[in-house]
């Protein structure tokens, strides 16, 4: 019986340093015999003249919400666990109040609304 409990310290030792040993050095040291490489940058986008700037304060993940008021039905079916029938149900629905309403007025199910609302967002007109 002592044997299985020093076995199972050990599995659980070895779990909790297993983190430690698996980082990587840190970014301003190299390895030995391997050459620096210089800190990847993003190319800068071309200031063309279609070229739209991002709205300060907004970051890319808001900007690429869609708007269940106002997005058509395509843009609608694309979304996880939303066909053609929850995408027609949507566009009948509306307008939302909040995103929430979704599930609210049972438009949709729990799950699929968890697999949406990060996606999605209810803007209001003024």
């Amino acid at each position: 019986m002592r044997l299985s409990h020093f076995g199972a310290l050990v599995a659980l030792g070895s779990l909790l340093a297993s983190p430690v040993l698996a980082q990587t050095a840190a970014p301003g040291a190299a390895s030995p015999g391997a050459a620096a490489k210089p800190p990847m940058t993003a190319p800068a986008p071309a200031a063309g003249a279609g070229a739209a700037k991002p709205m300060p304060g907004t970051t890319a993940s808001t900007s690429a919400l869609i708007d269940i008021n106002t997005a058509p039905k395509d843009q609608l079916d694309k979304l996880p666990q939303i066909g053609e029938a929850r995408a027609e149900a949507i566009i009948k629905g509306r307008p939302y109040k909040a995103k929430n309403e979704l599930v609210d007025k049972k438009i949709i199910p729990q799950n699929a609304y968890d697999a949406i609302k990060d996606r999605i967002i209810a803007h209001q007109k003024s």
